[in-house]
């Protein structure tokens, strides 16, 4: 396949070869099996990428959140949810507000949870992917989704874990079921092995710097080569995680021996209490784990992925993430020598507070202590990882040099509690999400990297690593593409059904800057209000983008964004705001699908068209533009006009027409309990 291909330099010296090769098999991927096993009423249709299909999670999480998916699922007027032991509620994101009315909100989070017999965990216990990775409810081959972007790290344990959002979840809760659309997928090829030092977290930032124009943007990725072999489960645990950045909706690992290994381990190690309403139903036994690698689900030899890449392991080094974007990566050789000053340090998330986490900076800051005027935050993924932690001395040696410690939970890496980046302020962090405004400021400069180099930054004042991770010889880093040949999706006339509009017209307002993430749409620090209105959304549209956007915008106008928009977070008010402050309709150069989904579940449509985008000169970064002129979006013809051109609009399917008629799931789902 890789016969003729096209070899490129580019930046940081890494080598890319780019090949193209037409795919003819017809074999099933892995998502595809482990979708077709989930999916209802599972009848001789084989599952394939792109189709609408209607699954059956094994599980369904919500944190903070729950409160809002409480208030969508009382909607329905349900007394009880579907199955009990489907949801799980786990308390992690605003865990250090010890306000009374967050007080009060959790309480009723877990009266909702004993009612409805469904199992909880309280602030403090740990963040909710740790929580559903270590307690047993994640498990290979089955589908496991929750109302948060990260669900994607559940693939380093071999299962399809991908985001789905509030209102979803609510439908979840009521059916037991939901929509899901099978992502095309894109195997993603490890070979050889990292050198000694060098971390998941550095391969995963090198996929994001490497591959930085959207190559998996709404894929999902299978991870497969020789390479996996020599991972161990923690660092699989943090690429799938991350799999969120680089734009995927999941990222899935196989099942091996080591896998095995880490599940026996689970079942076996002294059991914390479990404070839920009923006793745990998603415990693993060792029969079950025996069954895994004897039963675990595999893809077909001639599966047809949309394309390949292909990491050299061996070729990676320590990588900086940054600032303010995962889609840039420096070597941490070159970034140590411009001794960039450091302010804050942060040791949290679900990414990388794992024991074999906190032993790595540990092993940095024994016998040291923190730099000057420089303030390490350290918290653990759970309680159980604290107290393993402790046992081996690692905790004990992280606040012997001076680190903060935090609670169990997200914390800074929402934009939550104590430590957040001030103005001008310069942060580096082993989370794994660095957007402009994310962690404090919009005026504080972000930086992502793995737990060692946090570490030795914070010693040192400056980004640098530790003397071992330096005297790693340079290399450039070897990566390539195969795209395979499938066809596109059509466009053409549109069947609608009744009460889709044949046409939209509306002033076109410009936001052309690439990657607008949900932070920039709308700041985190509103996430967690469930009192907030349909008109404050309004008012905060935008706010880390262009300030004066709400002020602005005017009703039924359309925007034109550049590409990957909507990437980030899976909140919902990033679509609700843009609605409530008058937008009608969405186009840009590509969006994330889990914004996509956010905005059709609440009756919001989002359209791709790139030839349009393209034609746009970049303006100056985030400012919206305002441009007094209309833009006409006509389904019947399948056209959009702009300025005298015309452009060929994508289809849009009868799932996406009836939520836009209906105004969203809610009402969808309020129809099928009806019938």
């Amino acid at each position: 396949k890789m016969a003729g291909a096209k070899v490129s330099v580019g930046m940081l010296g890494a080598r890319r070869c780019l090949s193209y090769s037409r795919v003819l098999c017809a074999g099933q991927t892995l998502i595809e099996k482990i979708a077709q096993a989930h999916m209802v009423q599972n009848d001789q249709h084989l599952v394939r990428s792109m189709d609408i299909i209607k699954i059956k999670p094994k599980h369904v999480m919500t944190h903070d959140n729950t409160a809002a998916v409480m208030n969508k699922f009382q909607q329905l007027k349900l007394s009880q949810v579907a199955n009990p032991r489907q949801p799980v509620f786990t308390l992690d994101h605003n865990v250090q507000d010890t306000s009374e009315k967050n007080r009060q909100k959790y309480l009723d989070i877990q009266e909702f949870a004993a009612r409805m017999q469904v199992d909880f965990y309280p602030a403090g216990t740990g963040i909710g992917h740790q929580i559903m990775c270590e307690r047993g409810y994640v498990t290979p081959g089955s589908m496991v989704v929750a109302s948060d972007s990260h669900s994607n790290m559940y693939g380093g344990l071999g299962c399809l874990g991908t985001p789905v959002v509030r209102t979803d979840a609510a439908g979840i809760w009521a059916t037991g079921s939901a929509w899901w659309q099978v992502p095309k997928v894109a195997k993603v090829e490890l070979v050889n092995k990292l050198r000694p030092g060098v971390s998941g977290k550095d391969v995963i930032v090198a996929l994001c710097g490497a591959f930085n124009n959207d190559e998996v943007l709404n894929h999902a990725v299978e991870f497969a080569g020789d390479g996996v072999e020599a991972l161990t489960v923690d660092e699989r645990l943090t690429i799938a995680n991350m799999t969120t950045e680089w734009g995927a909706l999941a990222g899935v690992f196989p099942v091996d021996d080591k896998l095995q290994q880490w599940y026996t381990r689970q079942v076996t190690r002294q059991q914390l209490p479990i404070p839920s309403a009923q006793p745990l139903s998603s415990r693993l036994d060792q029969s079950d784990v025996d069954a895994m690698l004897t039963h675990a689900l595999q893809p077909d030899e001639d599966a047809v992925y949309a394309k390949t890449l292909r990491l050299d392991l061996a070729s990676v080094v320590p990588y900086v993430s940054g600032p303010n974007s995962v889609k840039v990566m420096n070597r941490i050789d070159t970034m140590s020598q411009e001794r960039i000053p450091v302010n804050k340090a942060y040791l949290v998330s679900c990414v990388n507070a794992r024991v074999s986490d906190l032993k790595a900076a540990a092993d940095v800051l024994r016998n040291t202590t923190i730099a000057p005027g420089v303030e390490f935050y350290v918290a653990p993924a759970s309680e159980e990882v604290r107290q393993e932690s402790e046992a081996n001395e690692d905790w004990q040696a992280l606040l012997a040099a001076g680190c903060i410690p935090l609670p169990a939970g997200c914390g800074p890496c929402i934009g939550l509690g104590t430590g957040l980046l001030e103005d001008g302020e310069v942060g580096i962090s082993a989370t794994n999400r660095n957007f402009k405004g994310r962690m404090g400021s919009p005026n504080a400069l972000a930086y992502l990297a793995s737990p060692a180099v946090v570490a030795a930054s914070a010693v040192a004042g400056y980004i640098t690593a530790p003397q071992q991770l330096m005297d790693t010889p340079a290399q450039d880093l070897v990566f390539s593409e195969t795209v395979h040949d499938i066809a596109p999706p059509q466009t053409g006339e549109i069947d609608f059904i009744d009460g889709f509009p044949s046409r939209i017209e509306g002033e076109c307002v410009l936001c052309l800057d690439d990657n607008i993430n949900t932070d920039g749409i709308y700041p985190g620090k509103y996430t967690y209000r469930e009192d907030i209105s349909d008109q404050e959304q309004a008012r905060v549209a935008m706010e880390n983008y262009d300030t004066a956007f709400a002020s602005l915008v005017k009703p039924g106008s359309i925007l034109v964004t550049g590409f990957n928009f909507g990437t980030g977070s899976s909140r919902e008010q990033a679509a609700t705001a843009l609605k409530h402050a008058g937008v009608q309709l969405v186009i840009c150069g590509s969006v994330n699908e889990t914004y996509k989904r956010n905005a059709l579940n609440n009756g919001l449509l989002v359209l791709e068209l790139p030839q349009l985008v393209r034609t746009f000169e970049n303006g100056d970064a985030n400012t919206a533009i305002f441009t007094g002129q209309p833009i006409v979006a006509d389904f019947a013809s399948s056209t959009l006009t702009w300025q005298n051109k015309t452009y060929p609009l994508p289809s849009v399917s009868k799932t996406a027409q009836e939520l836009i008629v209906l105004g969203g799931l809610e009402e969808w789902i309020m129809r099928q309990l009806a019938s």
